[in-house]
């Protein structure tokens, strides 16, 4: 832990899935991204088994500078809101761990198209979708068929098959002739 106090800011962002809203902050969290979809799934997560205590805290998702809260429904955001935005605030600036042990990056495998594909994921796709406070992962590509893991507030956000169709099924279209259609694994 450093000794020098550093102002950790926080601040909030909308996103297109009304029960997510995204925590942004000055300091980078993670190089990955990591989704806790339950409380059970937070067990290695100190960050993240904390939020879970919140009994309006449903989902938890980590990226680069962020973290997307899923709310319970029937929580209202205009009240806990504040509340989550001071915890994260304190956990950033106690530095509280995402994870007690750290997570691998993994390199991009497979064919060349495949590796292809994953890099179109990782360089045009995933920034967008982490600006929506998501993130997308490869899963696998079969057929001309791409299957993609949508986390974070991608999960269950009405518009995510607009996304996935309109957006990133075009994309790889017009960049890798192979593919022929884009779906979403079911979590």
């Amino acid at each position: 832990m450093s000794t020098a106090t550093s102002n950790i800011n926080v601040y909030t962002e909308g996103t297109p899935n009304p029960a997510t809203m995204k925590f942004l902050v000055n300091k980078l969290l993670t190089n990955t991204s990591i989704d806790f979809a339950t409380k059970e799934s937070a067990e290695k997560s100190p960050f993240a088994r904390e939020l879970f205590r919140f009994n309006f805290v449903t989902g938890v998702f980590f990226a680069s500078n962020f973290v997307t809260i899923t709310k319970a429904e029937g929580s209202d955001w205009a009240d806990i809101e504040p509340i989550l935005k001071e915890f994260v605030k304190g956990a950033v600036e106690s530095e509280l761990k995402i994870l007690e042990e750290e997570q691998k990056v993994v390199d991009f495998e497979g064919t060349e198209t495949e590796i292809k594909i994953q890099q179109i994921l990782n360089d045009y796709v995933r920034p967008a979708v982490e600006q929506d406070g998501g993130a997308i992962s490869y899963r696998s590509f079969n057929e001309g068929v791409v299957t993609v893991e949508l986390r974070g507030s991608c999960s269950g956000c009405p518009s995510s098959t607009i996304t996935l169709k309109a957006g990133i099924e075009n994309l790889l279209k017009r960049m890798v002739p192979e593919v022929t259609e884009v779906v979403s694994e079911a979590l």
